[in-house]
């Protein structure tokens, strides 16, 4: 089991920047890949970003391409997202996803889940 606890979500102006953190517990982090999804109201969990158990390969969205950066620390078992130049359409709510062995890029391969947390982005 294991148990995932995501911070840092808030309310931010168009061309701001936030980080979001997700704290694993209850299981060895390494273990596992990690990725990060996003829901807006309305929509489907849609894919954002992941990186792979230990070299920190990363995959991302087409959407969040050179926008957004995903890295963990298997030293304090955590998975940060950091999101810059932020826009309107970016406001969703933000999931931290655990998967055991490869990066997940779909919610159907994803093991656990965070509660989420929601990222407003003001005009």
């Amino acid at each position: 089991q294991v148990q995932l606890v995501e911070s840092g979500g808030g309310l931010v102006q168009a061309g701001g920047s936030l980080r979001l953190s997700c704290a694993a517990s209850g299981s060895t982090f390494s273990n596992y890949a990690m990725g990060w999804f996003r829901q807006a109201p309305g929509n489907e969990r849609e894919f954002v970003a992941t990186i792979s158990r230990v070299a920190g390969s990363t995959v991302y969205a087409d959407s969040v391409k050179g926008q957004f950066t995903i890295s963990r620390d298997n030293t304090k078992n955590t998975v940060a997202l950091q999101m810059n130049n932020l826009k309107p359409e970016d406001t969703a709510v933000y999931f931290c996803a655990a998967r055991w062995g490869s990066p997940p890029t779909t919610q159907s391969r994803c093991n656990y889940w965070g509660q989420g947390t929601q990222v407003t982005v003001s005009t």
